[in-house]
Order: C-alpha cells, then structure tokens, then sequence
C-alpha cells in the first residue's frame, strides 16, 4: 500500500476514534496489549531477521536498541496496561467565562488528529506510540527505519489485531511499508493529511525535519546531556551518578555525554572517575575524552571541540575542568541540546541558581539523567523528548497529545 493511501485510510480512522469513549478506548488498550503477549514467538522471530540483517551496519549499542527479548515485550504491554490506568485526556475543561449576555465560552480538550512518528532502530517506540495515540483519541502513521521494520510489522500486527477483537478500526495504527527517504519526505509534506509530526533518532533526521517539514514538527530525542560535579557534591554520590548516567544504557538520549568538573575538585574527583569508568574488571570500559585540565590530571584521549558538541551514544564521555558554576553553565549553554542536565552539589544556593540558570526541558539536582522518561515520569511511557519550547516540552504523555477548542453555547445570541 503506497504511504499516501495509508494516510487517507490513518485520516478517515480520524472521525472514529476522537468520539470513543474511556472505556472503549481501555478496551482496546487492554487488547492491545494482550495482543503482544500471545505473538511473542512470530515478534521474536521478526526481531531476530532484523539483528542478524543489521550486525553488520550498526554498533554493538545500537543492537542493543534494536533487541527485543520476553522481558522487554512483556515491558512494553505493561507499558500499555499503565496508559490505559492514566485518566483519559480528552474532554477536560480548561476554562469556562460566561459573558455578561449570558453567552457560554469553554475551552476543551481534544485530540490532536493525525499524528505521523519517524523514528529509528527502537521497535519499542512502536506499541508506546500507539498505546498514546489510542488512549489520546488520535490515529497514528508510524514510519520506521529499515533495520527494524520486521520487528515494528510484527508488533503492529498483533496491536492491530488486539483493536480488531473488540469491535473497533485496526486503521488508528498504521505501520509505513516504505522505508525509503521517500516516504519520509511525504509525510513531512502531508500538510492535508498529518497534523502533527514527531521525529525520533539521531540529529541527521531531526534535521531533516525541521528543513524539510511543511507539517507541524516537535524537535525530539537528541541529547547532549551533561552532569556537574560542584565543588560541594558528594564525590561517592557523583561517582555513582556519572557511572549510572553513562554506562547503565549509553545509546538513549538521555544518557550523560559530558561531565563537567568544578576545578577545586578534579585532582581527587577525576582519578577516581577514570578508576570507576575504565576498571578493567567492568565487562565494558569507558573512553575518556579530556580537555587540557583534565589531561594534565588523568591519562585519556585528548578531546577536540567537536567531542563537547556529540551525541556519541556509546561508551565514551567527553569530561571538562570548569572554574565554578557559573563556568558550568556557560558551557551548558554554549554547548546543550536542551535536554536532560544535572548538578551534584550539597550547597542548595548553588543547586538553585543551576535549575533557575539551565535553559533544558529536565534539570536534576543529584540525580541521574537516565530519569528522563515518560514511564519515569508517571506518563505510562511517551511519544519522545521534546527539546523544543512549543507546545510539549520533556517527555510527551497524554496530555502533550491534545489541543483545544472552543465550545460556545447561546440563546439565539447575535452581535
């Protein structure tokens, strides 16, 4: 089926599914995810062509992204069963003014429409999108990359097949069967047909969008992500934090890409880092990619300014000697994708003016950055990070998935 008759199908699904009721809407959701369970086997097997298709053109990280195992399909119907726990979005009332003349003016909540996904190696992002879609009363178009296009048709198939079993339309999910740049660039352009666009990857297809997209399009997912140590942190707690916050799962955006040291710390701070990162005993080690101060304290590779300015998503941090905060967040904001930041610091009046000074969409106070996540966040699970300021920012749940209208209700009023 070519992308645009999917659309026109995606867009007919519309009318439909924004009048379903919460419980309809629960139904579906619940078959959904039994859906998943009960296809375990053919979505593992579809999984499997696509690890052992992609070996070859992607890192052992990515592969990691791309795997699907029980545990993590079991994840994702869990993920499923909490969005449909979550208060159904559409409907609320916002606000209400009577006029003077009696006439009536409340502002609504309802869906958004189309919402079209672009995403990568992540098949996972596939039943999230779509257990937000239904729960939000929108139909969704997913469009995934080729190296896990298998394993998306597996899952869609089986959600498609959970909202068959209770009597509603399988067309509010629907997989693109073009994994192509073509298809892509057609739902950038699908301005009758997409209301709303959402990129998930890397910084290449980010850009892509925002040059190319004649639809509404949130910026999402890239993530620089940094972590301070003050002068006052707790160094067993940095160290932990860093350790988590890098090497727990280095290839999701909201893993650490650069710590910065304050400079009255980083001869007892930075040895101890190295130790932890580059252990030998660790089944992976780190690479550290120093400034000039750091080098001349640690041995590592010595970073160019491209290396403060990288995603790597890999097992490698880019580490900074900083003068005090403030250095801190100069650099953050010279050099963030307005992401996920954090400082580690017992000294609240520096913690204060960090969060008030970070212009990111999470800032932590000793904390690790990995807690950017819908599911983390009490959203069930989410449609991507939005790193932009209009109209979502942060993790996009339910909420993030609606806009409004206004129901203006007379008495034969006229002006």
């Amino acid at each position: 089926m070519t992308t645009r008759d999917i659309l026109l199908r995606a867009k007919a699904a519309t009318a439909t599914l924004s009048t379903l009721t919460t419980e309809q809407k629960n139904n579906a959701l619940a078959a959904m995810a039994q859906a998943l369970l009960d296809d375990t086997a053919p979505i593992l097997a579809a999984n499997a062509a696509d690890m052992e298709a992609a070996k070859a053109t992607i890192s052992p990280v990515m592969l990691d992204r791309l795997a699907l195992t029980e545990a993590r399909i079991a994840a994702m119907a869990a993920g499923i069963r909490q969005v449909a726990a979550l208060p159904d979005p559409v409907g609320h009332q916002l606000s209400e003014t009577i006029r003077a003349d009696g006439l009536t003016i409340r502002k609504v909540s309802v869906p958004i429409g189309v919402v079209a996904i672009i995403y990568e190696s992540r098949p996972n992002v596939t039943a999230d999108a779509a257990a937000l879609a239904v729960k939000s009363g929108n139909v969704c178009v997913l469009r995934v990359g080729k190296e896990a296009w298998r394993s998306a048709n597996a899952i869609v198939t089986a959600l498609r097949c959970g909202i068959s079993s209770v009597g509603l339309s399988a067309d509010m999910i629907n997989l693109i069967e073009d994994t192509t740049r073509a298809s892509a660039t057609e739902l950038m352009k699908a301005d009758d047909l997409v209301d709303l666009l959402i990129p998930r990857g890397g910084a290449g297809l980010i850009r892509a969008c925002i040059e190319n997209a004649t639809v509404p399009c949130i910026q999402t997912g890239t993530g620089i992500c940094h972590i301070y140590v003050d002068k006052a942190a707790d160094l067993e707690m940095a160290l932990d934090i860093v350790d988590n916050a890098k090497m727990s799962r280095p290839s999701v955006c909201n893993a650490c890409e650069v710590c910065l040291v304050h400079k009255d710390v980083a001869a007892e701070f930075l040895p101890r880092l190295k130790a932890r990162l580059c252990d030998p005993a660790r089944a992976v080690t780190a690479e550290l990619r120093l400034d000039e101060r750091a080098a001349a304290i640690i041995d590592g590779t010595l970073a160019g300014e491209a290396d403060f300015d990288t995603e790597f998503l890999d097992y490698i941090l880019a580490v900074r000697v900083v003068e005090d905060v403030e250095g801190a967040i100069a650099h953050i904001a010279a050099h963030s994708t307005h992401h996920s930041e954090a400082i580690v610091t017992a000294d609240a009046a520096t913690a204060a003016r960090f969060t008030a000074a970070v212009d990111s969409s999470a800032v932590y106070v000793n904390a690790s950055t990995r807690f950017t996540d819908g599911g983390e966040f009490g959203l069930g699970c989410e449609m991507g990070i939005s790193t932009q300021k209009l109209h979502a920012r942060g993790p996009m749940g339910l909420s993030e998935l609606t806009t409004y209208k206004y129901v203006i209700t007379g008495n034969g009023h006229t002006r």
